[in-house]
């Protein structure tokens, strides 16, 4: 004869769900979850390079995993990227 095990409680599930739907999705930001900094930039390309450099040379790719998460190239010719970095290292 098999014994019917009871289902696992639920509310702490529920609470979660009612928690995450009750804050804005602009909270939820990727940031919190993965624990990077993120920057968006909008300029023209020689700017861009630089900006890029900039963050580069402050925050080195081996103590921060920075990097260039995204970027894209407008009709106007500027670019639009988001970089990204560890908030501190080790």
């Amino acid at each position: 004869m098999r014994q019917k095990h009871p289902s696992p409680p639920l509310e702490g599930l529920r609470q979660q769900i009612r928690k995450t739907r009750a804050t804005p999705s602009s909270k939820r930001d990727r940031s919190e979850s993965t624990g990077f900094i993120r920057e968006t930039y909008l300029l023209e390309r020689q700017a861009a390079r630089a900006k890029a450099r900039e963050w580069f040379d402050s925050w080195p790719k081996a103590a921060y995993w920075t990097e260039v998460e995204s970027w894209r190239e407008l009709p106007d010719a500027r670019i639009e990227f988001t970089m990204r970095r560890l908030p501190s290292a080790d």
